[in-house]
């Protein structure tokens, strides 16, 4: 389908399992799919999409907005009813408790003429949320098409694998579909394809690769990404806007921009400022930290130890840890002034941005920046878990038998050094 291949991009062969699996409008199809991939990786966009372009009769129902069982049910069962009755254009609210009133109620509705004879999908978005609901709901989900004895497919659109939702007692497997990230070469094409009418598509992709060549290594979010290419464009077309250099001029446009892309860095994720604020802060060409307003961090009062581990785990962010010893390690040896500078002044690493790092590196140079002896006890690491909670750090890693979490500081350097005072 030419359309959709133009609308969905980097997601052809998802777009083809799912068209497989729904086959003809009036054949039964697959009992219930599980989509699963990380953020932004185009789950919920590519499965609305596919819908709408099929004109097929579908509910859309987002979990976290349906934080209990019968706002859940009737949410589904309203909007059900509201297809049905579209042609008629009155509908009533429907009231349902439990999941054997869904089943019976679901079979009413579906009865309508313009639903009993092709597919209905019910897709479950933020689906991670249905475990700390009722045990039977899940599996009632799940079998949904067997229990109502419909033509009905549900659809999971989860962030976590579904070996985390299977049931000890066993259910029904559904289709399991994973979305990967997209790749640097994924994100530019679908990057390039935003640019504005009045540029060429060269000269905003070649914006999106020197975008991407800053970004791509700490943020891979596409919403971020997207998020960061509209705010940041302004700035790198103002050589152009104002007659001093043409657009095929890269390396004067990449000097324009390169400090407000560093200034853009640190803030990558948490959305410190809106975007009237970035203008304001582009337009007078101050500082982040001088923008009232700016942070809420710079407000936020933390224990003892946890300036230590945040300071901790800044250095370890942005220094290799090759230079862990020569830092941290007393008596290391003597090295020369011109080595040491030598090694500084290779690359930025605050324009390369945070790197992760292993737990076990972050207590070694937190045991040696504390003067007194600090003991690895769960208040170390509660604290730890607080300033992950209140997004100072980032949790870019997983627990397994080969490697432990690994962590970010997404925190600025005037941050550290108000919390140092």
């Amino acid at each position: 389908m030419p359309h959709l291949e133009n609308v969905v991009l980097c997601r052809e062969s998802q777009v083809s399992i799912l068209q497989s699996l729904f086959g003809e409008r009036r054949h039964f199809s697959f009992p219930s799919i599980f989509i699963y991939g990380h953020t932004a990786s185009g789950k919920t966009y590519v499965t609305q999409t596919l819908l709408k372009t099929l004109e097929l009769p579908h509910v859309f129902v987002n979990c976290v907005e349906c934080f209990t069982l019968r706002l859940l049910l009737e949410q589904i069962l309203n909007k059900l009813n509201h297809l049905s009755s579209s042609e008629d254009g009155c509908s009533t609210d429907i009231t349902c408790e439990t999941f054997n009133d869904f089943v019976r109620l679901f079979k009413q509705v579906t009865t309508a003429e313009n639903l009993k004879d092709q597919t209905v999908y019910i897709v479950l978005d933020k689906a991670e949320y249905l475990r700390d609901m009722e045990a039977n709901l899940l599996p009632g989900f799940l079998r949904l098409q067997e229990l109502a004895d419909r033509n009905v497919t549900v659809l999971f659109l989860s962030e976590i694998v579904w070996e985390k939702f299977r049931p000890n007692t066993g259910c029904f497997e559904p289709f399991v579909l994973y979305f990967p990230d997209y790749s640097i070469g994924n994100l530019q094409k679908i990057l390039s394809h935003d640019h504005p009418p009045e540029y060429s598509a060269d000269f905003y992709a070649a914006y999106i690769n020197i975008l991407l060549g800053v970004f791509y290594t700490v943020c891979r979010d596409l919403k971020e990404l997207r998020h960061l290419a509209v705010l940041n464009f302004p700035k790198y077309c103002e050589p152009v806007v104002k007659g001093e250099a043409s657009e095929r001029d890269t390396r004067k446009l990449w000097r324009n921009i390169e400090p407000h892309l560093k200034k853009a860095m640190q803030t990558v994720y948490l959305r410190e400022i809106s975007s009237s604020q970035w203008e304001k802060l582009q337009k007078d060409d101050t500082d982040p930290g001088q923008l009232k307003g700016l942070s809420a961090h710079t407000h936020v009062e933390l224990p003892y130890y946890s300036k230590f581990i945040l300071i901790a785990a800044y250095l370890a962010s942005y220094n290799p840890a090759r230079t862990d010893k020569r830092f941290f390690l007393k008596c290391s040896g003597i090295r020369r002034k011109s080595m040491f500078l030598f090694c500084f002044l290779q690359t930025s690493n605050h324009l390369l941005g945070p790197k992760p790092f292993p737990l076990d590196r972050l207590l070694a140079i937190l045991y040696s920046i504390v003067d007194s002896r600090v003991a690895p006890t769960a208040n170390i690491f509660s604290q730890i878990t607080s300033l992950v909670t209140l997004q100072l750090l980032t949790l870019v890693g997983h627990d397994d038998q080969l490697d432990g979490p690994k962590y970010k500081c997404t925190v600025s350097l005037d941050f550290i050094r108000a919390i140092a005072r």
